[in-house]
């Protein structure tokens, strides 16, 4: 996976994304199962913009992400803001910070960009050795529906002044995966002209017995399970399944 001319048009691709559902999730998540404070690790946090929202209601936010690129962009807009952001560059699956959190959050289908089922779990233990004690860990995934029945095989387009693209997903290698071919044609201010970039993306995901059998190995708690935002339990249409869980 490459996001490294991605980054730059990677905001614009996802204006429409519901950042302020993932705040509300967290804030309702949060009161319900009473965190253990505002302190929040955000992984994967991309651009910052789940993170400076965070920030907005009264986290104290770290965020991580693999990309330098986006990184950058997510340090330029909490300047611009005016809002107090910590940010490092770090794979999920090796966490090494030095100090605990009462809150970790991995969301956007982000823990699907792990395509080893180690990854998977060492990213479960890196998160569970960065926790306090009762700490709560929120994630989503990609569900097996979405990756068979809504991706697979299957050809996206959008057009617009600034940014276009095709997008074709294609079965990956392994079980419940997907290969994202995506060409971009991006606008270049100056001359009108068009430049293509081209990315490929992989992803994965596991059914969720297997997810649960290896956050509980990993000393977790999953203390609720639900679909889309919505506060409702999985069904078999679901396409983005939420997960809450408490460090044992």
């Amino acid at each position: 996976m490459s996001y490294e001319r991605f980054a730059y048009i990677y905001d614009h691709l996802m204006q429409d994304v519901d950042y302020d559902g993932w705040l509300d999730f967290v804030n309702r998540q949060s009161e319900t199962y009473a965190a253990e404070g505002k302190d929040i690790l955000d992984i994967a946090c991309g651009t910052g913009e789940l993170s400076l929202r965070l920030a907005g209601n009264g986290y104290s936010v770290t965020g991580i992400d693999l990309s330098e690129d986006m990184l950058v962009m997510a340090q330029q807009k909490a300047q611009e803001r005016n809002i107090m952001l910590s940010i490092f560059q770090q794979d999920m699956s090796r966490l090494e910070l030095q100090r605990e959190y009462g809150l970790i959050t991995i969301f956007c289908d982000s823990l699907n960009y792990l395509e080893k089922e180690e990854d998977v779990i060492h990213t479960f233990r890196g998160v569970y050795n960065h926790l306090k004690k009762d700490g709560l860990f929120m994630f989503d995934v990609h569900s097996l529906y979405k990756v068979s029945q809504i991706f697979m095989n299957q050809t996206f387009t959008h057009t617009d002044d600034a940014v276009s693209y095709i997008w074709d997903c294609f079965p990956g290698e392994v079980p419940n995966s997907v290969e994202h071919e995506l060409t971009f044609f991006v606008a270049d201010e100056k001359t009108g002209l068009y430049e293509r970039v081209e990315e490929l993306h992989k992803q994965r995901t596991y059914p969720v017995l297997q997810l649960t059998e290896w956050l509980a190995k990993e000393g977790f708690e999953v203390l609720d399970i639900s679909a889309d935002f919505t506060e409702q339990p999985p069904s078999d249409d679901s396409e983005r399944l939420f997960f809450t869980c408490r460090k044992k």
